[in-house]
């Protein structure tokens, strides 16, 4: 089990909804988003597959070179590939924007 953070200090676009997404499983993760108190964003991911940070920092740097929302992310993992990762964020952004 690894715990793994970035931030986005960058990220200022206000939020107001949460999102929850996807289910801890194996081969998945669930997504909770939420506003960030201030500007930037803030990720934090549990995961059970450790040695992929670098991994995860390409796919949250994809991520926010196209959504600046000011936004705290938690991640669960079971051992998603980077591809459903994506697929997860954007369902979740697609969740707070409805």
């Amino acid at each position: 089990m690894e715990q793994i953070e970035f931030d986005y200090p960058t990220a200022n676009r206000r939020i107001t909804k949460k999102a929850h997404v996807g289910v801890v499983g194996s081969g998945d993760m669930e997504v909770l988003m939420e506003p960030a108190d201030g500007d930037g964003a803030h990720v934090t991911i549990t995961t059970s597959v450790n040695g992929f940070q670098d991994s995860w920092k390409a796919v949250f740097d994809r991520f926010f070179s196209k959504f600046n929302g000011a936004i705290k992310i938690q991640i669960n993992d079971a051992g998603a590939t980077p591809g459903s990762v994506l697929l997860r964020l954007e369902q979740a952004v697609e969740a707070i924007e409805q």
